[in-house]
């Protein structure tokens, strides 16, 4: 199977749902608790020229100020052609850089890998170490067993018994994407990451899941040589734009 953008793009709608979400003409429009920007953001998902573009940008905006919210744009391969240099005249600030991975990755069943079927107090507690997560973010994820239509797992490992690193998955028919992999730090370097990775495909592959697929900042250099190792390629990239509450 090869992975496509817009394949991907809907699985990443799907995995990562949001309590309230709209479309304005080919936009996808996502708000949550301004936790991750993935449920937070509105994005293309048709790059076919849109004579109404500017229009819906303000209407777009309007909304995430009602919901007291920057508006965020996702860029991606899919957007309407002359929307960066739109959101550029408007003040949207330059936001980080994401790679979408997607690959066959070899399953592994772990013995050491519980499966659990939310997330419970024990894997907040391991995913709370990772740098990244916010409160908002936090909280957003205690909310996803209600909101997640697929079949997800929030996979956690012991290590000379403690809960030592975790992960997140959302299996959608071929797919499954993988999330908030998080190591304790004195557990780091060890090897963890990639036991989760491969015990998630073995999950997913139960679930009739091919390939695995992951979202990681261009800058994380340590993610992304663990994907690179268990078999997962760069299909794309996107790129946030945000306009804060204050502009004009």
């Amino acid at each position: 199977m090869q992975a496509d953008v817009a394949a991907l793009e809907r699985a990443c709608l799907t995995a990562l749902p949001a309590p309230r979400q709209a479309f304005d003409g080919p936009f996808v429009v996502k708000v949550f608790l301004g936790g991750t920007g993935r449920a937070n953001a509105a994005s293309a998902l048709d790059p076919a020229p849109d004579s109404g573009l500017a229009a819906r940008i303000t209407r777009i905006e309007a909304l995430y100020a009602r919901h007291g919210l920057p508006c965020r744009m996702r860029l991606t391969p899919l957007d309407p052609p002359g929307l960066e240099p739109l959101l550029q005249t408007r003040g949207y600030a330059e936001g980080e850089e994401t790679v979408v991975h997607a690959g066959a990755v070899r399953p592994l069943a772990d013995p050491a890998v519980q499966v659990l079927d939310g997330p419970l107090p024990a894997w907040m507690a391991v995913v709370a170490t990772a740098e990244y997560q916010t409160p908002a973010r936090r909280a957003e994820k205690l909310q996803m067993p209600e909101l997640l239509a697929v079949p997800g797992a929030w996979l956690l490992l012991r290590e000379e018994g403690v809960d030592a690193a975790c992960l997140f998955a959302a299996a959608d028919g071929p797919w499954c994407g993988i999330f908030d992999l998080a190591t304790r730090p004195e557990f780091r370097r060890r090897g963890l990451g990639e036991r989760l990775i491969r015990a998630a495909a073995h999950w997913a592959a139960g679930l009739g899941a091919e390939q695995l697929w992951a979202q990681v900042a261009s800058t994380n250099a340590a993610s992304l040589a663990l994907q690179h190792r268990v078999g997962l390629r760069e299909v794309y990239r996107y790129r946030y734009r945000i306009r804060p509450l204050s502009a004009p």
